[in-house]
């Protein structure tokens, strides 16, 4: 057995593709702390003033059991309204409540279609022997509808589900909501819309790309804690009824112990907090116009037009030595490689946070520009 980790770890060195843990290494431009809110004074108050009124660290135990927490149930609470559902359910991380709303919701013969450059966090919670499951090009509505068309032509008369990211965490590009909620109409399917790199950055106060589709019977939304509000966790917005049947089915939830009570007041607050933050959004958006510009000037680049920003290099060889060559200039860039993302794409992956700013951004873009020429 453990000649055959070692075998699989030295494969994945000679193919440049072997990861280990480090720290931070530099100026912020990996991490997904785009309102620079994760080690605010603000977030440190409101988690003190929960401490000094008793809100306990650790749950004990699962929610249904004796974990449920009054502030589990303020938040999601006021998540629903903020986000305009009719209501939330808290999981511990982002990953765990993707992967419990694709292993949960679809039933036995239904039709799960989901963009190729969806997180892997619901592709883990995909069974194949449950539904249906088809891939789709990425951002191609004409193939999902045709996908569709051939399911129900061979006599299938299951619920079709959607699942697509507002805003692509590797490509930084958005999906067609709009043409997207047309299909779903036409279909009477569901809309799976994952929002973790959307939430606190896009829509009023911060609510997302899809904040006008909150609150629809067929739409169901993920807001990942951890990326621009800067905390902890996945809040699943969604009907009533879907909810209950993830507190009674959704295994991830019932056998987990539930998140800190902690985290759960340090979110409530950082939901306020975004609601608020139009200048924050402002000046990140001005940094995305900023790198947008440059990058065409120095690097020949396209922008994505959002605040992660792809640089591919194809090779994954030549990711990891970019990356290694800008740290040692003192940015914390990461390469990311195959299979997060397809065969042949390798890549700096430039997250725009508020821990930057314009004169940084120069530097940066003229540095990797000079790092380009030698690779």
């Amino acid at each position: 057995m453990e000649k055959g980790h070692k075998d699989v770890l030295e494969g994945l060195a000679a193919r440049g593709r072997l990861r280990s843990l480090t720290g931070t290494r530099g100026l912020d431009f990996t991490s997904n702390d785009y309102l620079a809110l994760a080690d605010s004074p603000v977030l440190r108050d409101a988690v003190a003033e929960a401490l000094a009124r008793g809100v306990p660290v650790g749950a004990g135990g699962s929610r249904l059991l004796r974990g449920n927490h009054p502030e589990h149930e303020a938040l999601e609470e006021e998540a629903a309204a903020f986000f305009g559902a009719e209501t939330a359910l808290y999981f511990p991380t982002g990953f765990a409540a993707n992967a419990a709303i694709a292993a949960t919701l679809p039933r036995r013969g239904d039709l799960i279609l989901h963009d190729a450059l969806i997180h892997a966090s619901f592709r883990d919670g995909l069974d194949p022997a449950r539904a249906a499951i088809v891939e789709t090009p990425h951002n191609n509505v004409n193939a999902m509808e045709d996908a569709i068309t051939h399911w129900r032509g061979q006599g299938r008369r299951g619920r079709v589900w959607i699942a697509v990211e507002t805003l692509y965490s590797m490509d930084g590009d958005c999906a067609p909501l709009d043409d997207l909620a047309a299909l779903a109409a036409r279909h009477d399917a569901m809309l799976i819309l994952d929002e973790a790199h959307a939430t606190g950055v896009y829509g009023p106060q911060g609510r997302g790309l899809a904040a006008g589709m909150e609150g629809a019977s067929n739409v169901i939304s993920l807001h990942t804690c951890g990326k621009a509000l800067g905390v902890m966790g996945g809040l699943v917005c969604l009907p009533r009824t879907l909810r209950d049947f993830m507190v009674n089915r959704g295994r991830s939830f019932i056998y987990s112990t539930a998140p800190s009570p902690l985290m759960a007041a340090a979110t409530r607050a950082a939901l306020k907090i975004a609601a608020g933050a139009n200048q924050e959004r402002s000046q990140l958006m001005a940094l995305v116009r900023h790198a947008g510009t440059v990058m065409k000037v120095r690097l020949g680049l396209a922008p994505s037009g959002s605040q992660i920003q792809p640089v591919i290099v194809g090779a994954d060889s030549r990711a990891t030595a970019l990356a290694a060559a800008m740290q040692a200039r003192g940015y914390d860039i990461r390469a990311i490689r195959p299979p997060t993302v397809p065969e042949g794409t390798a890549r700096l992956r430039i997250a725009l946070t508020l821990h930057a700013d314009t004169q940084i951004l120069d530097r940066l873009f003229a540095d990797l520009a000079a790092e380009l020429e030698k690779a």
